[in-house]
């Protein structure tokens, strides 16, 4: 990565040709000093993670009849014309109504050169909120995913599902990564990564497709629970409220059964933990594939981003288990303890982060287990 100025001194953000690599937090401050990043206001303190920036709301919210993309050769602006109900400021904060679908254009647009491609993902304060957020871009074809060389605005799709929930101007419910190349590691690569490092702490690691993830259902590790489950028809949660709020006033929690069973209702919305403690090295990153159809009709994690440092001794933490935010699909189904839920994805970073996840303001999670949002008292 270079930073330089060109002949109109104007800086100039470059990275070599065959580097393949996820860009840490320097790096991502450095594609704002050159333009690539271009923020409506100067970015706030832990804006910038450790392999991941923080979207921002902007001012205003349109509601919209349905979800959308805009396919090639059409913008979010026009769509959002055509499918707006009505528009509100968020200035002052609004409140976000369950199963309805809101567009909001964020404070951050980008200018990426023709290496560099960008990853979206919720927040995990988001993801543990049940609230269902997508970045779009003009002209994609896909949600979370801005192409090499986009030049243009983005958006927030967000419908939350299980709690209405008030937002503000400069709210950060998404996070966005870059990367250049292909980061991913390969099957021989993970092996010896978890030989170094023992990326799990079980003897017999399943890393076919990813480090697999199974259910923590026996309450071991939590006092004979294994999770909650989400109230319906509670009162509103304040993205921006940190421990505001009371668990048995939006939780029910979820006592272990003899036979380390858990049935998933449908629509229904649970926080349940990994029976392994996951870790993530300082010169890697991690995502959690959000949903396998080969393992269940349900969803597991919203928010599926792991920074460099997670669960990792050095930066704080000693392993730490990974939160399943868990929604089952149109059946009911049964969970036993120990199925594989997920797999973590691992990827190389282009260069390790200044600041590891824990080591800095804004790592709410490190050396977790079973934990709710930061919104409510512990």
């Amino acid at each position: 990565m270079r930073l330089t100025r060109d002949e109109d001194h104007r800086l100039t953000f470059t990275v070599a040709a065959d580097a393949n690599g996820i860009l840490p937090d320097r790096m991502i401050a450095a594609m704002a000093d050159g333009g690539l990043i271009l923020p409506a206001y100067d970015f706030v303190e832990s804006q910038i993670q450790p392999a991941s920036l923080d979207l921002r709301l902007g001012d205003i919210a349109y509601r919209v009849r349905a979800s959308f993309l805009p396919g090639p050769g059409a913008t979010v602006a026009e769509r959002i014309d055509e499918l707006k109900l009505h528009e509100f400021s968020l200035a002052d904060g609004a409140v976000l109504e369950t199963n309805c679908v809101y567009i909001v254009p964020l404070l951050e647009s980008l200018a990426l050169p023709p290496e560099i491609v960008a990853a979206a993902n919720p927040k995990s304060s988001t993801g543990r909120l049940d609230v269902f957020t997508r970045v779009i871009a003009d002209g994609t074809r896909r949600f979370d995913m801005i192409g090499a060389g986009y030049h243009g605005p983005l958006y927030a799709e967000i419908s939350p599902k299980t709690f209405p929930v008030l937002v503000s101007e400069g709210s950060r419910l998404s996070q966005v990564r870059f990367r250049t190349g292909d980061a991913i590691l390969n099957i021989d690569e993970l092996e010896a990564l978890h030989a170094a490092e023992r990326l799990v702490d079980i003897d017999e690691a399943d890393l076919t497709g990813g480090v697999a993830v199974s259910v923590d259902l026996s309450g071991e590790k939590g006092g004979g629970f294994v999770g909650y489950r989400a109230k319906r028809h509670t009162g509103v949660v304040d993205v921006d409220r940190r421990a505001g709020y009371a668990v048995e006033d939006f939780w029910e929690p979820i006592s272990a059964r003899p036979d380390g069973s858990l049935i998933l209702d449908p629509g229904e919305f649970y926080i349940l933990a990994s029976k392994e403690a996951v870790q993530v090295p300082p010169d890697y990153a991690a995502e959690m594939v959000p949903f396998d159809p080969l393992v269940g009709e349900f969803r597991v994690h919203y928010a599926g981003f792991f920074d460099p440092g997670f669960g990792y001794a050095g930066a704080g933490g000693q392993g730490a288990r990974a939160v399943l935010e868990v929604r089952s699909r149109e059946v009911p189904f049964i969970l036993e303890h120990g199925q594989i839920v997920g797999r973590l994805v691992y990827e190389k970073m282009l260069a390790r982060p200044d600041a590891m996840y824990g080591q800095r303001i804004g790592s709410n999670y490190q050396a977790q287990g079973l934990k709710l949002s930061k919104h409510f008292r512990v």
